[in-house]
């Protein structure tokens, strides 16, 4: 089976997977790449240094990419910034590393006595995303699907990075079923985030090679080489309005330039 790569990353050739895993896509939202077309930007506006595009990332566990988020953003010069981040596990070690990073944190732990977990724990995220006065939202590990409640507010205004070549291996266990399959090639995906799991609009993808001997441990760490450098670039994008949406289609149109490498 072989896929074709497409989009501003990787864009030459196909991606050949052994004995991908079956999959559905969303038709809610669908992406092009490179034709001129006006749309509004889905992060609603083209960001500045000085007023850069104010992020909400959302986690559930160690924090990594969260951590590495927020280095590129204070180390280099993007146009996002993290103003909270909210967490949903009070044992998440990422709140601990944001912390560290002098990032304020928010705990929105689900409550087991309200009469509609899923909704009222949602809308406690929303009420800490308006009180941060958040732009967009950023979803690092973040282990909980988001209910069309929750999407009818901020749909189109959600990413999430997940650590396959989509829409091969989606769902909790990635590196588990790439190498259950006998894939020699995996990667790493930026998608807008709709109501299904990872079926959202390919903003960008990276392969990464599956190596003899490889197991989840390493097989991990080498995808989140690429998830690191992938996901601060792809927000830069969004921030100087590359990133439209129009009728429903996202659209992606990076000029090619060395900032943009």
């Amino acid at each position: 089976v072989a896929i074709s790569v497409t989009g501003p990353l990787n864009p030459c050739g196909t991606l050949s997977l052994q004995k991908p895993l079956r999959h559905e896509r969303s038709n809610q939202m669908k992406v092009s790449f490179g034709k001129i077309m006006t749309g509004t930007p889905v992060g609603g506006r083209v960001a500045t240094a000085g007023n850069p595009l104010r992020c909400a990332v959302l986690i559930s566990g160690s924090g990594s990419g969260m951590q590495a988020l927020v280095r590129a953003q204070q180390q280099d010069k993007l146009l996002h910034a993290t103003s909270v981040v909210i967490s949903n596990r009070s044992e998440a070690g990422g709140i601990q590393l944001a912390h560290q990073l002098g990032v304020e944190v928010e705990l929105v732990l689900p409550s087991k006595d309200a009469e509609n977990t899923r909704v009222a724990h949602e809308e406690a995220v929303m009420e800490v995303l308006e009180h941060h006065d958040i732009e967009f939202v950023v979803l690092s590990g973040y282990m909980r699907l988001l209910s069309p409640h929750f999407l009818e507010r901020w749909g189109g205004r959600i990413v999430n990075i997940h650590p396959s070549y989509l829409p091969h291996f989606p769902g909790a266990h990635a590196h588990r079923d790439v190498l259950a399959s006998g894939a020699k090639l995996t990667g790493c995906t930026v998608h807008m985030v709709d109501e299904g799991m990872d079926t959202g609009a390919v903003l960008a993808q990276e392969t990464v090679p599956v190596l003899n001997g490889d197991d989840e441990i390493s097989l991990s760490n080498r995808v989140k080489v690429e998830e690191h450098r992938l996901y601060p670039q792809v927000l830069n994008w969004i921030a100087q309005g590359y990133v439209t949406m129009k009728s429903g289609r996202v659209h992606v149109d990076v000029p090619q330039s060395p900032q943009n490498d």
